[in-house]
């Protein structure tokens, strides 16, 4: 027995108690609560989200690269990428990831949910999927058989006042891509608008959309500042949280469960500090063994980009805002009315493509951006240009996150093992290939100047492969860490109810449970694993499936496109 397991009379207790209030912990805020019969405690290791360049949907950048914000957390050097570390930033605060991230909404392809049933995810299909997606969503041009328009989070479409959206669209149309009225609905593939979370002009996390109604309810309690260190298992039973504030170790008990929402590297942490895990890995860090799941940890899958870059002819691309005088009468414009630059995140376009025959559904995002700058603001190109972000979407390359001590202080080893497939590097060649001769078509002929990046003689696969080596970077999506599966699945981290497997009355809902990454940005599906999280944990009758169509280019194993 760990010293401090015996019951003491004056520990807290609530019915559930859970950790993080990222995405997923949001909505299971306010899903658990929201009959007012079930008392809920919300621990969060962040503070509050009120801040105007987390609610400023322009000033993405800033909130991201604050420590106040984001948990800092790094890659271990990558051996294929040069041995760069590269930054994995993760959401502190209300919100979580939400309230950092690009408020990019994309639900991703729907056959990634045929997928997850095929690897063991039973009950996650598009169809069962689908009405949670809905559920959540309340979309400005109103719902239909695919899109939501009562739900907690709103979405919406940018302007597309910039000429250059409409010209990348139009680019690709003539390259002969599809145009798609709604990349969320029945067909993916193809190019059009992208939808953003954002709501009157200011961002849409999950903690505006769930975490704040939740709050006025007196059975839920949100501790902010609250590291947890530890579950508390008796017996094999999550019976409650260990957690330290303000310098001093606190105990609560969950009546009915635990769950773990602290995202792709905080929950399979916290479940090797608290015994479950793979037994070596514990054992050498001197942690008792609760449960041996060699699952915990492995499975870690993201997304990889390069901004492909080009100068642009016509003063019509974002770079005259991006000096401290324009920003600012952006920033007064944008607090006085909601409304203007600041209230975009400027990802207003994008794409879906195949990267070659042979593959059913796109393998390859596009954002599109009128403006040549890093994710980050840190490094832009001094004069007018545009790009598009580029990446595979199914890399096969494998990682972990493991523990660097027992000291739940510790920050964790966080290995991607990127391009650690010969498949990626093709699939990345052709992100290079492809995404040239978008911009080498006629729509973009009055505003196409030199290309920026990769550059014109970045030609041969040796030279393609430089690049991308040292220019690549995260796309801010790590998953599928506690991977969700069949009971005798001994990689299985969660059964398809989201349930630890080997330990009673815990859980994890958050997007280290997805089996396989999705096609596209995580915010919108960790969304939905919190909301039919909330319906398995409450035993609660499943919405009925959806028998929506949804597109397969009807030529995919002859043709790209």
């Amino acid at each position: 027995m760990h010293p401090t397991d015996a019951a003491r009379s004056d520990e807290a207790q609530f019915d559930y108690v859970i950790v993080g209030a990222g995405s997923a912990g949001c909505v299971l805020a306010d899903r658990l609560s929201a009959d007012g019969t079930n008392s809920v405690l919300v621990l969060e290791f962040g503070g509050s989200d009120r801040s105007v360049f987390i609610q400023m949907p322009s000033a993405l950048a800033i909130p991201m690269n604050t420590k106040k914000y984001n948990w800092h957390y790094e890659s271990e050097p990558e051996p294929h990428l040069g041995g760069r570390r590269l930054h994995t930033p993760r959401g502190k605060g209300l919100g979580g990831s939400s309230s950092i991230n690009g408020l990019v909404y994309i639900r991703g392809n729907p056959l990634d949910f045929e997928r997850w049933q095929d690897e063991g995810a039973r009950g996650w299909s598009y169809a069962s999927v689908l009405p949670y997606f809905k559920r959540a969503e309340r979309r400005a041009e109103g719902g239909n058989e695919y899109r939501g328009d009562d739900g907690p989070l709103d979405t919406t479409y940018g302007p597309l006042t910039n000429p250059l959206y409409q010209t990348w669209i139009d680019a690709a149309e003539q390259a002969g891509y599809p145009v798609t009225g709604d990349v969320n609905g029945a067909q993916q593939e193809g190019f059009g608008r992208m939808d953003m979370t954002v709501r009157d002009g200011a961002r849409c996390s999950a903690a505006k959309a769930y975490l704040r109604p939740a709050m006025k309810r007196s059975k839920v309690t949100v501790l902010t500042h609250a590291l947890a260190t530890r579950i508390v298992i008796e017996g094999g039973v999550a019976v409650g949280v260990e957690y330290e504030r303000g310098g001093t170790l606190h105990r609560v008990r969950a009546n009915r469960e635990v769950i773990l929402s602290g995202g792709p590297i905080n929950s399979p942490q916290l479940l090797k500090l608290s015994g479950i895990g793979p037994a070596a890995e514990l054992k050498a860090h001197g942690i008792a063994v609760v449960s041996d799941r060699p699952g915990v940890g492995a499975n870690l899958q993201d997304h990889l980009e390069f901004y492909f870059q080009m100068a642009c002819t016509q003063p019509v691309s974002l770079y005259p805002a991006m000096n401290l005088l324009a920003k600012g009468m952006i920033g007064a414009r944008w607090l006085l009315r909601r409304d203007g630059l600041g209230a975009t995140n400027h990802f207003e376009s994008c794409g879906f493509i195949r990267s070659r025959a042979g593959i059913r559904y796109p393998n390859i995002q596009y954002h599109f951006f009128p403006l040549a700058v890093s994710y980050d603001g840190n490094s832009m190109a001094k004069e007018h240009g545009f790009q598009a972000h580029v990446g595979p979407m199914r890399s096969k390359s494998r990682g972990s996150v493991t523990l660097r001590s027992a000291d739940p202080h510790d920050k964790p080893v966080i290995r991607f093992n990127y391009m650690s497939h010969p498949d990626d590097w093709t699939e990345m060649r052709s992100c290079v290939r492809l995404t040239r001769e978008i911009f080498a078509q006629a729509p973009f002929a009055p505003f196409r100047g030199r290309e920026l990046a990769p550059g014109a003689d970045v030609v041969s696969d040796e030279d393609i492969d430089a690049f991308i080596a040292a220019k690549v970077e995260s796309a801010y999506h790590p998953s599928c860490s506690c991977k969700m599966g069949a009971r005798d699945d001994p990689f299985a981290v969660v059964d398809p109810e989201l349930r630890v497997i080997g330990v009673e009355r815990l859980r994890v809902v958050d997007s280290s449970v997805m089996p396989s990454v999705t096609t596209g940005n995580l915010n919108a599906p960790t969304i939905m694993i919190g909301e039919k999280g909330a319906d398995h944990i409450l035993d609660r009758p499943l919405l009925p499936p959806s028998n929506a169509p949804y597109f397969v280019a009807p030529d995919w194993e002859t043709s790209q496109r």
